[in-house]
């Protein structure tokens, strides 16, 4: 069993709204692809926890804001609604640097503040029984290493 990474972010909700009240398109198309954007459909709170979402994998990969952009780590959702990280580019030669093959995160925002919670390891061993499918849009539960249209992905 290897090691496990983790990384925790804070957002002020009304923070995020002055940055887009100020930077608007152009701090979108930096931040988030448009899988994201189209699943928030314009919802601050929701872009600012996937916001701190990306945050919170930049320190589980160890690398803070530095050396990965902020595109090339989405934060989707399942068919479940589940929060779901798809790393891409150099956040993906990371992860597969550090040995990180599996990636959870939990959001959380109320009124004012929003929550992220990443933590990751090696690929879990399968559990028995038909809740042992790991990672995927649709899955049971999991992040992705990669994703759909990631060259050099993995799930």
């Amino acid at each position: 069993m290897g090691p496990y990474f983790s990384g925790v972010d804070l957002i002020e909700i009304e923070r995020f709204q002055r940055v887009l009240d100020r930077h608007g398109d152009r701090f979108l198309r930096r931040c988030f692809t448009d899988r994201e954007v189209d699943y928030c459909r314009g919802r601050v709170p929701e872009l600012a926890v996937r916001f701190a979402g990306k945050e919170a994998t930049m320190k589980a990969l160890g690398t803070g804001v530095r050396g990965i952009s902020w595109r090339e780590i989405e934060i989707l959702a399942n068919a479940r609604g589940k929060p779901i990280v798809v790393l891409h580019g150099r956040a993906l030669a990371r992860a597969t640097a550090i040995g990180l093959e599996a990636l959870e995160i939990s959001l959380t925002h109320e009124r004012s503040m929003g929550c992220a919670f990443v933590v990751g390891g090696p690929t879990p061993a399968p559990v028995p029984g038909p809740s042992a499918v790991i990672g995927g849009p649709g899955a049971a539960g999991g992040g992705l290493i990669g994703g759909p249209g990631a060259a050099g992905g993995r799930v």
